[in-house]
């Protein structure tokens, strides 16, 4: 087995920043990019890897919201009114992202995949994070995820397709959905963890697709590493993001995506640093 040390401990790196990013509003993406640029975790298989490890983080999910997930599925498969709405609600959240990310897949990885163009999306979407939940958080009639209308899943559903933009947050995108839906904080962020489930999915299948599933035996056991990782780190994560949720604004994480990405932005402009 070729299996390259070196290699697995950047990806644990790399699982591990993923573990802690997928579900608070600071991109994943982003930052596997920005620590990927900076320990030279880079190329085709480091980009496969990226998307791949991010079902780890979703059977966190899963795991940790499994009577939800699974007796939603139960009462679709006996066509029982509230299980119907439910993944209604998230295939058609579902659905634009997915459209555009498949058309856009291509020209988004040649473009967008850079440090430049994440620090700027880091900016861009923590001020929009600021002056949304200023303006809409508190409008939030819709206080739990059973009540979110089609309507609603809808408008969080394109707001998610500013996601594709690594360094906006599929997390922060599906939020800010949420609020200007007048949906509560933790039902939108709730909402976001569940259509995560197909999103990264297809998102997984399409880049093994496009990948041709040509991985040696060593990153085979490298991608499983980086999984089981991932999932591990998201499963602490993820509950005490919820019970921040409860009590707390939004308001530190935006501060912290806008501080970061003036940071890069001026080392990557005036210090000629390829981060």
């Amino acid at each position: 087995m070729d299996l390259n040390i070196i290699l697995v401990l950047k990806a644990i790196i790399i699982a591990i920043v993923e573990g802690v990013t997928e579900f608070i509003p600071i991109s994943s993406t982003g930052h596997m990019i920005i620590v990927g640029n900076a320990i030279d975790f880079k190329g085709a298989f480091a980009n496969s890897f990226e998307v791949v490890i991010q079902l780890g983080a979703i059977l966190a999910i899963i795991v940790l919201y499994w009577n939800k997930i699974w007796g939603s599925v139960v009462e679709f498969f006996h066509a029982k009114p509230s299980g119907i709405k439910f993944w209604t609600n998230i295939i058609v959240a579902f659905i634009p992202a997915a459209v555009l990310g498949f058309l856009l897949s291509d020209k988004i990885d040649e473009y967008l995949f850079n440090p430049g163009a994440v620090a700027l999306a880091l900016v861009v979407g923590g001020v929009l994070m600021l002056i949304i939940e200023k303006k809409f958080r508190h409008l939030d009639k819709t206080k739990n995820v059973e009540q979110i209308t089609i309507k609603q899943s809808l408008k969080i559903g394109i707001f998610q397709c500013f996601a594709l933009w690594p360094g906006m947050s599929r997390s922060a995108s599906t939020i800010m959905g949420g609020w200007i839906s007048g949906v509560s904080t933790v039902a939108a962020t709730e909402f976001s963890f569940f259509l995560a489930i197909p999103t990264m999915v297809g998102a997984t299948a399409l880049t093994l697709f496009k990948s041709g599933m040509s991985f040696s035996s060593g990153e085979i056991l490298t991608l499983i590493i980086g999984f089981i990782t991932a999932f591990l780190v998201a499963l602490v994560v993820v509950e005490k993001f919820v019970d921040y949720l409860k009590n707390k604004p939004m308001k530190i994480f935006a501060i912290y995506r806008i501080s970061v990405g003036i940071v890069l932005l001026v080392l990557i402009k005036f210090a000629n640093i390829s981060i």
